[in-house]
């Protein structure tokens, strides 16, 4: 198979990805029964991956297989630039209470940011604890939110930031809340 244009920016967005998430060239050639050099001819768009091996290194990286292909249609000049409203890259449903769209161009700055939708009733059950710092905007609706051993009710207008602490949090109002939510360094 000989390696296209869109292989190029096929290649770097799993680069960003697997770099973000933590995972190495190794992980990646086991999840998709391919060899290192094969990932990273990939990475560096000298090959052109399958759908089975998309579909094997989305499922390693947490993420759709649309992930991949949310820049077709996007003009070049818009690329790593312009996010449009029509063409954010989704994380999660809303069937699972939480629906993170990416409102950051792609994942290879030095932040990212999502709008995070809470559907009523969704939770983080357990405490999560990640080697970042974040920010959080409420746009709509009541949060509630774990840092550390304090709770906090948020509505629309607070903010907050969680620096490095476990947290936790959940939507005990029978309404939507949407949040602006801000990790550095990326996380997705």
């Amino acid at each position: 198979m000989t390696a296209t244009p869109d292989d190029n920016r096929i290649g770097e967005e799993i680069r960003k990805l697997r770099k973000a998430r933590g995972r190495s060239i190794t992980e990646v050639a086991a999840a998709i029964d391919r060899s290192i050099s094969f990932v990273s001819q990939l990475e560096r768009g000298r090959a052109s991956p399958s759908i089975a091996d998309l579909k094997g290194i989305a499922s390693l990286l947490e993420v759709p297989l649309g992930w991949f292909f949310s820049h077709e249609q996007v003009p070049s000049d818009e690329r790593s630039t312009v996010v449009r409203g029509a063409d954010r890259r989704r994380l999660g449903t809303v069937t699972s209470g939480l629906l993170e769209e990416l409102l950051s161009p792609d994942i290879g700055g030095a932040f990212e940011m999502f709008l995070s939708t809470f559907e009523p009733g969704a939770r983080l059950k357990t405490f999560s604890q990640r080697d970042t710092e974040e920010e959080g905007y409420v746009v709509q609706g009541t949060l509630e939110l774990w840092i550390g051993t304090n709770t906090f009710t948020l509505h629309a207008g607070d903010s907050f930031r969680i620096v490095r602490e476990p947290f936790k949090w959940a939507n005990t109002s029978k309404q939507v809340t949407i949040v602006v939510w801000v990790i550095s360094p990326p996380n997705y």
